[in-house]
């Protein structure tokens, strides 16, 4: 039970990801962002080696269409699990799997997927991509927040007795070096998106901004 946004900013070049969800300490499993490459991002059932291997097939000079397409070629579960690519010139590539648990579905632009599994609903994507197309001038990491604010606002996941809160949620940019630009996560806490807010705002209070 997860949302997220992979994502490119057109004026800067700067990709990210965002995701929130009831498992804990989502931004551990952030091996599928590289400088200069590009963003993957894999949940609902995931297979933490699919996103190294999609950027190693980018780094070969493939597109994330065809990374995905040689990565599903070689994961027999293939259909339980969603990816999202998101590479440097704004292209995108998007599977969201038949066997993956309801409601699941996802949403692609210009320079985004969107996409989440055992979400209340569609609302939860259309809030994500409200959310992120709402301030377009903004920072990226600001745009990634408000995205999963707004899928959060948006009604979220569901379990078996209804709403479950987001426990875990990470935003990450990276640019051309090799370290990321922004990297933050919160492992585990009751209302964990905005928890996430409260950091990324001590982070911009430590930048002197």
């Amino acid at each position: 039970m997860t949302y997220s946004i992979v994502a490119r900013c057109a004026r800067t070049g700067q990709l990210g990801v965002a995701s929130a969800t009831f498992s804990l300490a989502c931004g551990a499993r952030n091996e599928g962002a590289r400088p200069g490459v590009g963003v993957s991002r894999t949940q609902a059932f995931p297979k933490r080696s699919n996103d190294p291997l999609v950027l190693n097939i980018l780094q070969l000079g493939f597109g994330p269409r065809k990374a995905m397409e040689l990565v599903a070629e070689n994961d027999p579960d293939f259909e339980y699990r969603q990816m999202g690519i998101v590479t440097p010139d704004g292209s995108v590539a998007m599977h969201t799997g038949s066997m993956a648990r309801p409601w699941a579905g996802h949403r692609t632009g210009e320079d985004f997927a969107a996409f989440g599994n055992i979400l209340v609903g569609p609302q939860v994507i259309d809030g994500i991509v409200a959310g992120f197309q709402a301030e377009p001038a903004e920072d990226l990491a600001e745009r990634l927040l408000q995205a999963i604010e707004g899928g959060r606002d948006a009604g979220g996941q569901v379990g078996v007795s209804g709403h479950v809160t987001e426990r875990s949620a990470w935003v990450r940019i990276i640019d051309r070096g090799f370290t990321p630009l922004l990297d933050l996560r919160v492992d585990v806490h009751t209302s964990a998106v905005h928890h996430l807010r409260h950091i990324y705002s001590e982070f911009l209070a430590e930048q002197g901004n």
